[in-house]
């Protein structure tokens, strides 16, 4: 790998452990529609891409529907299930190591921007980063590309040779590809080697540890 100054995190799945709790919202706006809710495997899916696609593509909701089960799902997110929550073991001395080493860090997730802030500062993370940028709450911006692209921008990245995306889905790996970044999968996460691999992931990191040392190899 070559020397990346300019990291990019995902969070959910990433830097913590959201599962529990989408998954749990995720039953609950399923059950509200009246769609089965009870498969843990469905349910996993909804940890990583935005929320208005997981309804559409995993439980066969218009976009228009989409948008009214997302309203439902935050019912129960926004209050409970955000804290349903936990920091990954590693992921603060992996950030700090990072950090030391000179290197910006910023966040870029599908999930709602405040939310992600809100995340952040609860498990002591926001300090490491400069920016933590996510989707928008008129469902805009939602997009794992979009929001690498706002990130970049606002980050003032000019050459993005120099700045890496760390993932655990295949659309973190998509995102990043389609701003020309490269990226990094973390399997310790919701994806699987195979999901990273065959989205283009440069490599991957079954720890936090393992991640910093090879982002800092170069």
């Amino acid at each position: 790998m070559q020397k990346y100054d300019v990291i990019l995190f995902d969070l959910d799945g990433t830097l913590t452990d959201s599962g529990p709790g989408i998954m749990n919202a995720a039953a609950y706006a399923m059950e509200r529609f009246g769609l089965p809710c009870g498969d843990t495997a469905l349910l996993r899916k909804f940890v990583g891409p935005p929320l208005r696609d997981s309804f559409r593509d995993f439980c066969g909701l218009s976009d228009e529907k989409a948008v009214e089960a997302i309203g439902v799902f935050r019912e129960y997110y926004e209050p409970k299930g955000v804290f349903e929550n936990s920091v990954y073991p590693g992921v603060p001395e992996m950030l700090e190591t990072l950090l030391s080493a000179g290197r910006r860090l910023a966040v870029a997730t599908s999930k709602l921007e405040p939310t992600a802030l809100r995340v952040l500062e609860h498990f002591g993370l926001a300090g490491y980063f400069e920016l933590a940028a996510g989707s928008l709450a008129d469902n805009t911006r939602t997009r794992k590309a979009e929001v690498v692209a706002y990130t970049l921008g606002r980050l003032g990245v000019t050459d993005k040779s120099r700045a890496l995306m760390v993932g655990d889905r295949e659309h973190d790996v998509i995102g990043a590809r389609e701003n020309g970044l490269d990226c990094l999968g973390v399997l310790y996460g919701y994806g699987s080697a195979a999901e990273l691999r065959a989205a283009g992931a440069l490599c991957l990191a079954e720890t936090p540890q393992r991640a910093a040392e090879l982002i800092l190899q170069a």
